[in-house]
């Protein structure tokens, strides 16, 4: 079964042009080979008008330059594509208080004036687009630089902290290394496993796929725990047939009793704020996390940023869900004493964001063993790998 719904889930309200509040934007999207081309408004999307505040006369990558080198393919690749559906964009517009996310704790707080666009992440997928370099390594060096992470000694909310970015940055990695332009001319897109072996293919790299797994248990506790509200979310985009798929969808996810056989308990979320210093620790992880949302706005392409805001998003709907006063079905947690917000409300975005989550870190496993086999096949390592693939 496919964990990602159709339609309305498929379609992400996001700042794509937000300034970078940490260092001067320098670094958007700078491939050697290909201009962007400048169009006309009738050559434009009209969602992306719409998020302009119908004022842009000219964008950047309408259509395609005529070039033929690979740079030029990955610049292009870069470029988000805003074309949705002109019904599905009219019932989000329409419900557009619920859609962005903002009232998570999680999160930074943006600008009231801030613009949001309508982004179709089928047509946006997560693989590689040629970002990387110094620009790129900034981005994960402000990240893992964050204060709590600096002394190398972590309790163990910081550890759970911890492993998640990494998990996800694994995953991201993931992604990258297995949907790869091995031919820009025949527009081929396929496994790297050079890039795959550098980035989670070794011994040196096993605490990275280990954090991937951690990740992905995280997240699918939050939506095993959030299923009440998930399966009573009202998934509207005024199309009957695909809203009720979503709907159905959805519903047999939570009820997979595979899920639930394999996995009752994936990470118990009530052992943690423990300590004395509970409060204050949580305030200063939410902090934190603020911080690396905002890091997200750096990012110098668009489509990283896209999956980049995505998934932050949704690391922050799970903490909100296992973190939050009382659960879903009303309980109150074992921290109770702790003023940890008050009853679950997830908005749109957050949905979205948490059930593509999952989708993510449920593929990055599966590309995982699948390239870790291959790696092995093709260059006779060690059986150490094979078995670091099946350690969960």
């Amino acid at each position: 079964m496919s964990l990602r719904p159709s339609c309305g889930a498929d379609v992400l309200q996001v700042n794509i042009y937000c300034d970078c509040p940490l260092w001067p934007d320098d670094s958007m999207c700078m491939q050697r080979a290909c201009s962007v081309c400048e169009c006309d408004d009738n050559e434009v999307p009209a969602p992306w008008l719409a998020a302009e505040n119908q004022s842009a006369a000219e964008c950047k990558a309408a259509k395609s330059p005529d070039c033929r080198t690979e740079d030029c393919a990955l610049e292009m690749e870069g470029q988000v594509n805003r074309d949705i559906d002109a019904n599905i964009k009219q019932q989000l517009i329409k419900h557009s208080k619920t859609w962005r996310g903002i009232n998570n704790p999680w999160m930074a707080e943006g600008d009231e004036s801030e613009e949001f666009q309508y982004i179709n992440l089928v047509v946006n997928p997560e693989r590689y687009t040629g970002y990387k370099g110094e620009h790129a390594h900034r981005i994960w060096s402000a990240i893992y630089n964050q204060s709590c992470f600096n002394d190398g000694v972590f309790c163990t909310e910081e550890r759970v902290f911890y492993r998640l970015i990494s998990g996800m940055h694994a995953s991201i990695s993931t992604h990258l290394s297995a949907i790869y332009l091995i031919d820009e001319q025949k527009g081929t897109w396929g496994p790297n496993l050079t890039e795959f072996r550098d980035r989670l293919g070794t011994l040196a790299t096993r605490d990275r796929v280990m954090n991937l797994y951690f990740a992905y248990l995280f997240v699918l506790r939050a939506v095993m725990k959030a299923a009440p509200v998930l399966t009573a979310y009202e998934y509207s985009t005024g199309l009957q047939q695909e809203d009720a798929q979503t709907q159905q969808l959805i519903t047999q996810l939570l009820a997979n009793p595979a899920i639930s056989e394999a996995c009752p308990m994936p990470f118990d979320e009530g052992r943690l704020w423990k300590g004395d210093n509970a409060i204050e620790l949580k305030e200063t992880l939410q902090k934190t996390f603020q911080n690396i949302t905002r890091i997200m706005d750096c990012v110098g392409c668009e489509k990283c940023k896209l999956w980049g805001k995505l998934q932050t998003l949704g690391i922050a709907t799970a903490l909100k869900i296992l973190f939050s006063a009382r659960d879903c079905t009303g309980a109150i947690p074992s921290g109770s004493n702790l003023p940890f917000g008050d009853e679950l409300v997830l908005e749109r975005n957050e949905v979205i964001a948490l059930v593509n989550l999952l989708a993510r870190f449920s593929n990055s496993l599966e590309w995982y063993h699948k390239l870790a086999a291959e790696l092995q096949q093709q260059q006779g390592l060690e059986p150490t790998l094979a078995q670091i693939a099946a350690v969960v």
